[in-house]
């Protein structure tokens, strides 16, 4: 079996440099590390995770935390994040809540027992005084959401308010003369930040109603009986921009049961650009870098271990609409039930 002598060798480091990149105590230059955790795989070295936790050291392990694993959003984000832990040398728990605060709170309390090294939370229960509660026992890097009256809070976000601005202007340039909006959970910032968007715009139109935005919770069956509703009230839309694209999928549900014809009739836009397969006609989104998210998320959660500064706690990220059959009308092609 290797040892830590023989990793010191083939790195040629020192023995406590290579003990200081196991256990994520002290300082050591970047390229000095990737030599390290080079060695370590070459030599098929694996440190004892169960001495190190006994020690109060590093177990090199880091817990994502989801609320939704069957949201595609959730995959792509827990694809870049363990793809970045396994090029740094560690090793991903991924941990579904089903949006349940008590599974919540019980994962939290097992990793604290477990000692796991940090927690990237892209989960919406927790309130920010319930992350504030466990960021003192471990460090915690938030994806998709934010809480800007609680600066300590380290946040991966992109730039959802102007996203949502892209969305409904490309809808008034498709023409559309009365738009709805399917929202997420209010006390999520990404979604309120979606809804604002949304209200930049179309609250000064003369056809503007405040029932005009409905709730869709980021759930496929919400927004679908959101939809079947909304167009109840307003058979006169013609544009919808739902928060997020699960919800735009249950939007489409309601809009092809009621035989109302996407993109002749209604145009669609979504929010995240993650893949639907099967989907007819393909979502019009705005698409968040799903993968720089999750991969900043883990360089993040690193430099907090490891005691480093950051440059901001939150950082803010670019989003693209990308313009697909949901909200443009193309010669001899229409989608209906």
């Amino acid at each position: 079996m290797p040892t830590i002598r023989d990793v010191s060798k083939l790195a040629g480091v020192s023995i406590a440099t290579v003990s200081r990149v196991i256990n994520n105590s002290g300082y050591v230059k970047q390229e000095t590390e990737k030599t390290i955790l080079h060695a370590m795989k070459v030599l098929k070295y694996e440190p004892d995770p169960i001495a190190r936790s006994l020690a109060g050291k590093s177990t090199r392990m880091i817990a994502l935390v989801v609320p939704d694993i069957l949201n595609p959003f959730f995959p792509e984000i827990a694809k870049a994040v363990e793809n970045e832990a396994s090029r740094l040398g560690y090793t991903l728990i991924l941990c579904n809540t089903d949006n349940s605060l008590e599974k919540e709170e019980s994962y939290f309390r097992v990793f604290e027992q477990k000692r796991i090294d940090g927690v990237i939370l892209a989960s919406y229960t927790f309130d920010a005084s319930q992350i504030k509660k466990w960021q003192r026992k471990m460090p915690i890097v938030v994806i998709d959401n934010r809480f800007p009256e609680h600066p300590t809070i380290v946040s991966i976000i992109s730039h959802n308010r102007s996203g949502a601005h892209l969305a409904v202007n490309h809808l008034i340039e498709q023409g559309c003369q009365k738009i709805a909006h399917i929202c997420g959970p209010m006390d999520v910032y990404s979604a309120k930040e979606r809804y604002k968007g949304y209200e930049d715009i179309c609250e000064s139109q003369e056809w503007f109603t405040p029932d005009l935005v409905v709730q869709g919770n980021f759930q496929i069956k919400e927004s679908y009986q959101a939809t079947l509703q909304l167009m109840n009230r307003h058979q006169d839309v013609d544009g919808i921009f739902a928060g997020n694209d699960i919800m735009a999928v249950g939007a489409l549900k309601g809009l092809l049961e009621l035989n109302i014809g996407v993109p002749s009739e209604v145009k669609l836009v979504g929010f995240d650009g993650i893949s639907i397969p099967l989907v007819v006609p393909e979502l019009t989104t705005v698409s968040q870098p799903i993968g720089e998210m999750g991969a900043l998320a883990m360089f993040r959660l690193v430099d907090l271990m490891n005691n480093r500064p950051l440059e901001s706690n939150v950082q803010v990220l670019n989003v693209d609409l990308m313009i697909k059959d949901s909200s443009t009308t193309r010669a001899s092609k229409e989608f209906m039930k």
